[in-house]
């Protein structure tokens, strides 16, 4: 109970750095002596100390750590990136033991950080809410294991299960959902690095995809898989704001000219496999949320192309219109407010990654 109690500690304090530690992992540390907190850290963005050394500096009596427990969410690297190894530093320092939430998986890693301390005499226990420490990095652990970016799908239906109207003339109620929920997904967009739409989901409701009803210190980047570039879509905010927009061009059409800030990423004939292989590897996507039409999510549904959903349900029937996907998932969660249902699920083949690698 007692390491369960200090690994939450960690766990609080590596999600403060939520939106500034990706595309590296989020990573909280704990040095406890003789049953009391004596130095803690978190790891706060690329480049920067890692959580360990934040923690070990903060330690007001460095003679303390040749007694102390170090905890930390994630195994402690052991190679040189743009810090020195920690699982290093651990070891010079004559700290004792180490209690960590879960191995590091990345071929970097990968048990290395464990063998350099166990070598050196470190008492290491691994597994101490193994469960939980995946959660907070699993985008970083999707990343690693299977070299794409994290997906997220989120739609709002109707409570007879409708995306939207057959016809955009029978619109009377312009929002399936409330400001409360809105609010949310804005939330999601802070959380992702990107968020993607279909090119028929632009022409149809001109939408900016930026975060304005919650605070984040970027705005996510953008990314439009278009068949073609008609005027409608070329006269669209995405194409013609200032803000960062990444273009899937799946078809075999000309591109247009455009700023800086408007790239062409050309992928005819490609899987979405591939298209989430090639944001990953060649523009350092590492997690997006999908808020494209029923054609957009069910190209990334049948590929089974997801990690996570947030199916949004509210009061208002349609009738007839454009039907929501179909989704075969780990109901994780169901979140009921002011008549608005919200159902998280989960991909089965990637909820149970722990224990696989």
């Amino acid at each position: 109970m007692e390491h369960e109690r200090f690994m939450r500690r960690c766990l609080e304090l590596a999600r403060k750095g939520i939106y500034t530690t990706p595309p590296n992992p989020m990573v909280g540390s704990v040095i406890v002596c003789q049953g009391k907190i004596i130095g803690e850290g978190y790891h706060v963005k690329p480049g920067q100390p890692h959580a360990e050394i934040n923690a070990i500096n903060s330690v007001k009596d460095p003679s303390l750590l040749r007694k102390a427990t170090l905890y930390v969410n994630l195994e402690p690297c052991s190679h040189y990136g743009k810090t020195p190894p920690c699982a290093e530093k651990i070891a010079k320092l004559g700290i004792p033991r180490v209690v960590i939430g879960i191995k590091d998986f990345s071929s970097k890693v990968n048990g290395k950080g464990i063998a350099i301390m166990q070598r050196a005499g470190v008492k290491v226990i691994a597994g101490v809410l193994e469960h939980e420490a995946f959660e907070l990095n699993r985008r970083f652990f999707v990343n690693q294991l299977l070299g794409r970016p994290y997906v997220v799908l989120k739609w709002a239906q109707s409570a007879d299960g409708y995306l939207d109207y057959a016809d955009k003339k029978q619109r009377t109620v312009h929002w399936i959902t409330d400001e409360f929920s809105r609010t949310k997904v804005h939330f999601q967009r802070a959380t992702e690095q990107a968020v993607l739409v279909g090119a028929e989901t632009v022409r149809k409701d001109n939408p900016s995809l930026t975060i304005r009803s919650w605070y984040a210190p970027k705005q996510p980047v953008r990314i439009v898989i278009a068949g073609r570039f008609d005027k409608l879509l070329l006269a669209s905010r995405v194409f013609t704001d200032d803000q960062k927009t990444l273009f899937v061009n799946t078809g075999n059409g000309p591109v247009p000219d455009a700023g800086e800030k408007k790239i062409f990423i050309n992928a005819p004939n490609k899987s979405i496999k591939e298209i989430l292989s090639v944001l990953y590897h060649s523009y350092d996507i590492y997690s997006v949320v999908v808020e494209g039409g029923r054609k957009t999510l069910d190209a990334f549904i049948a590929e089974g192309m997801w990690d996570e959903a947030y199916v949004y349900t509210g009061p208002v029937r349609f009738g007839v219109g454009v039907e929501a996907p179909i989704l075969r998932g780990i109901i994780v969660r169901t979140e009921v407010a002011d008549g608005i249902e919200t159902r998280i699920y989960k991909n089965p083949v990637y909820e149970n990654f722990v224990g696989r690698f």
